[in-house]
């Protein structure tokens, strides 16, 4: 422990003066300019974010609540990532017409196909607003602070003149020490445009994902519709393609080594602040917790999937999910270890200290809310990751809730409509015979991994999981829930109106089903002997991490602070560059087509490629796509600092052109969200010239192509 922590005295400043030039999720009204143009930026920061005339930030939208997505064509095409647009994909696609496999596209504007409930967000304006929303708090504690704060909040909103399509956010920043306020413009006719078959898409899929070298061509194509006005609009036939304020011109020009780069988009959530202490807990007993119910859950999923293609079709897009962050939580505990963050953090904190002794007292708090946490914080990883990867229990907590609704007088016709429409579209993608393989699983591993007080009564029986199997099937097959028993003369399957008809009967028959009866006693047991404890100790923990924030901004004046990432519209900045992760390992910055081959396998669900794809490979029908190297390259990594919510951001150069689309991270570097380590953070993309090849070449959509202004 004393070598690693004399080691990490020399690695500490050299790592932050680093993080502080590459490293950094920036609000886009706050960018250090000077910073940018001394990497290359050739263009201004005005010409990035300007809410009073065009600018890039018009071109950047926020894709269906969780994804980025950026406009590419004077009407409104709009490029974002095959897996951000997969459920859009998968929702269009059945057996007889798999548009997963075979891929889809448009022939003309008339054929691109409608996605009810999908929306895009622009922002059209930023202002910092922590004075008004701040105003009277000056003394208040928990629970009148963040009434105060609430009420703040929907007076500065309600001031504001907005238009009726238009909506104002406000968010918190370093942990509630700073507000902004954020105009939203939402417009929600957005149409299916083209995606490559998940074999070019998911190229790699689950071994490829978050690693590098990678070969995926993970892209999809939708368009904006307005009115004829070019305002929002509902879905109609009658819209019209939208014309965009700004769109981003689309670079094939080859990359090279240390270019500019700057990804823009929505980064989703980081904890870059966080005392030693919790970075500890999370990467020895919340991360491993997290990926053993994974495990557990998509061994489970995939054994079916690979014999049987209708389950494959309906599980496609829940197993890339849960897959996508299991494996992420793998990777970010073994960068967490060999950047030595904990030991980082330990001196970072001692620096602090050095100059600020209030800060000491603030820590020794902390690490002894966590330590007490611990346990409770421990069996809420598991509680919550059992009930959400095992859907029949999942399920049963939406019945659950109904019931309680109900029975407080708060399920009006809106809320029982939302409700049906939401369990019809869950039990669309719904196999009860699997999931009960699944709960049977699950249910064994959290009677082995949890504490005997944080158990129901007799909950011991389910410590075997080959004996639970045939006991969850039984369940299973005489419960309402899983839609396999009937009710009302409707089963929810089938016939939901029908099932929903006597609420009352409905009411008393979930009572007595057996799945909702073993949720609820993991449910009531949870919520009495470990949710108040955690709940309670973690509202201590954000308050003082809100003090600890402020105290480090105050403290280190050396230092350049980003507020943590939370779904709004950040600007990150870096290079493009290889990678030495591991001793006697180098990664190049660049992949090419010719990589796809060698990893190609024919059959395989994972490695394999199109026919078309490699009769172009094979006669070298490359076109204007080809770099230096006389081949089509496919992907690219840079130091930007990007995280969930980037999928999708456009990667663009330093005139502001699109030279790639951002959609993942390197394995390496996963634990950037807790710690970025400049050594080992890499973001993955898309190059351009792959999208703009498979669009034409594969495709044989250049009409998509025309519409776009190409920098060559």
């Amino acid at each position: 422990m004393t070598k690693k922590i004399l080691l990490s005295v020399f690695l500490l400043p050299a790592a932050m003066a680093f993080a502080q030039q590459y490293g950094g999720m920036w609000i886009p009204t706050e960018l250090n300019e000077k910073e940018m143009k001394d990497l290359g930026m050739k263009i201004s920061a005005k010409d990035i974010f300007n809410p009073q005339k065009p600018s890039i930030k018009d071109a950047v939208v926020q894709f269906n609540g969780g994804c980025t997505a950026e406009i590419i064509s004077p009407k409104g095409l709009l490029l974002t990532n095959h897996h951000c647009g997969f459920g859009q994909i998968q929702a269009h696609s059945t057996v007889q017409n798999d548009l997963l496999s075979n891929g889809f596209w448009a022939k003309n504007t008339a054929g691109e196909l409608p996605n009810p409930g999908v929306k895009v967000d622009f922002i059209v304006d930023i202002k910092e607003v922590t004075d008004p929303i701040l105003e009277g708090t000056d003394n208040l504690t928990e629970p009148e602070l963040t009434k105060k704060i609430n009420n703040n909040i929907e007076v500065y909103k309600n001031s504001q003149k907005i238009e009726s399509y238009q909506s104002i956010m406000v968010k918190p920043m370093y942990y509630g020490n700073k507000y902004y306020a954020y105009t939203i413009e939402t417009y929600k006719d957005i149409r299916l445009v083209g995606a490559p078959p998940q074999s070019i898409g998911k190229f790699g899929s689950d071994t490829d994902n978050w690693v590098w070298p990678r070969h995926t061509g993970d892209f999809s194509m939708f368009r904006i519709y307005a009115d004829k006005n070019n305002k929002p609009a509902e879905y109609s036939k009658d819209n019209v393609p939208y014309v965009p304020k700004h769109y981003l011109p689309v670079s094939i020009k080859d990359k090279n080594e240390n270019d500019f780069t700057f990804v823009f988009g929505f980064p989703g959530k980081t904890t870059e602040y966080l005392p030693a202490i919790a970075v500890e807990k999370i990467m020895k007993d919340i991360d491993p917790a997290r990926i053993a119910v994974r495990d557990v859950a998509l061994k489970t999923l995939d054994e079916k999937m690979r014999v049987d293609n209708e389950t494959r079709i309906k599980y496609a897009s829940k197993y890339a999910s849960v897959a996508n962050y299991w494996k992420k939580w793998i990777g970010e505990i073994e960068g967490l270890k060999k950047s030595n963050a904990v030991e980082k953090k330990i001196m970072y904190e001692g620096s602090l200290v050095a100059k600020n002794p209030e800060i000491k007292t603030t820590l020794d708090q902390l690490n002894k809310l966590y330590n007490d946490q611990a346990p409770y914080a421990l069996n809420n990883a598991y509680f919550t990751e059992v009930i959400k990867n095992a859907e029949t229990l999942k399920l049963a907590g939406d019945y659950y809730d109904f019931v309680a609704s109900v029975e407080a007088g708060r399920m009006d016709e809106k809320e029982l409509s939302k409700l049906k429409t939401k369990l019809t579209s869950f039990y669309k993608d719904y196999s009860a015979e699997l999931d009960a393989k699944v709960t049977a699983k699950l249910l064994a591993l959290y009677v082995n991994k949890t504490a005997p007080q944080f158990l129901p009564t007799g909950f011991n029986k389910y410590k075997d999981e080959n004996a639970n199997i045939p006991v969850i099937e039984d369940m299973s097959k005489n419960s309402v829930i899983t839609g396999r028993t009937a009710v009302n003369g409707g089963t929810l399957t089938a016939d939901i109106d029908k099932a929903f008809s006597n609420q009352d009967k409905l009411i008393k028959t979930l009572k007595k089903d057996p799945i909702y009866q073993l949720y609820v006693s993991m449910k009531e047991t949870y919520t009495k002997t470990a949710d108040p404890q955690y709940t309670s100790m973690q509202a201590k923990i954000d308050a003082l991490q809100k003090k600890f924030m402020a105290q480090q901004m105050k403290t280190d004046k050396d230092r350049k602070f980003f507020p943590d990432a939370n779904s709004t519209l950040r600007v990150t900045y870096g290079k493009v560059k290889g990678s030495t992760p591991r001793d006697a390992v180098s990664y190049g910055y660049q992949t090419h087509l010719a990589g796809v081959m060698e990893k190609y396998v024919p059959g395989d669900y994972e490695f394999d490629v199109p026919k078309k794809l490699i009769d172009l490979y094979n006669k070298k029908d490359f076109g204007i796509y080809k770099d230096k190297t006389g081949d089509v390259p496919v992907g690219f990594t840079a130091t930007n600092h990007t995280t969930g919510g980037n999928s999708g951001s456009p990667a663009l150069d330093a005139n502001g052109n699109l030279v790639g689309l951002n959609f993942d991270r390197q394995w390496e570097g996963t634990m950037s969200d807790i710690n970025y380590d400049p050594r080992f953070s890499r973001n993955i993309m898309v190059d351009t010239k792959y999208i703009l090849f498979i669009i034409d070449k594969f495709a044989d959509s250049r009409w998509l192509v025309d519409e776009m202004k190409i920098i060559k």
